[in-house]
């Protein structure tokens, strides 16, 4: 009886230790997202108050984390996809104010898309009037704001991202 016992504990033990483990895992994912999601918030907010300057010879330089127009020339595809997460001059660093149970700080990169030209609908016409500006056109401008945040530990890591227009 002793015996049956103890293997009932031991079992159990191991469950429990499983179970802990996690609910530890779900908890730094959930910190890296929330880490990433509060850098996509400041990119986001950057681009809405007033657009930053980019420059084909600024590329992310002195830790911006701005990258000219993505689809024309050598770069055909986001940056996102090759910039070195880990460097402090390739990528802005979110400094809007402390974030607690988090192993790294989070970054983000803007990257300007290609803009487009939009042409207002004719009053009446039933068409749409997106541009507010009816008959007449407007530049629109895009950019693609993705954030990366690190949980409790730096194996957590949640990559999150926006198409801003403005």
């Amino acid at each position: 009886m002793l015996l049956l016992l103890t293997l009932i504990g031991a079992t159990s033990m191991q469950s429990t230790s499983l179970e802990e483990k996690m609910a530890g895992n779900v908890r730094d994912e959930n910190l890296a997202f929330q880490a990433a999601e509060t850098a996509l918030r400041a990119g986001e907010a950057i681009i809405a108050i007033n657009p930053p300057a980019f420059s084909v010879s600024g590329n992310g330089t002195g830790g911006t984390g701005l990258y000219t127009t993505v689809g024309a020339g050598a770069q055909t595809s986001g940056y996102w996809q090759t910039v070195d997460w880990s460097s402090d001059t390739a990528v802005a660093t979110y400094t809007g104010g402390t974030l607690s149970h988090i192993n790294s700080t989070p970054r983000y990169i803007i990257e300007e898309l290609p803009s487009t030209e939009i042409t207002g609908a004719a009053p009446n016409s039933g068409d749409s009037l997106e541009s507010n500006i009816a008959g007449k056109s407007q530049a629109i401008f895009w950019y693609r704001i993705t954030a990366r945040g690190t949980g409790g530990s730096d194996n957590a890591i949640v990559m999150v991202q926006s198409i801003y227009k403005r």
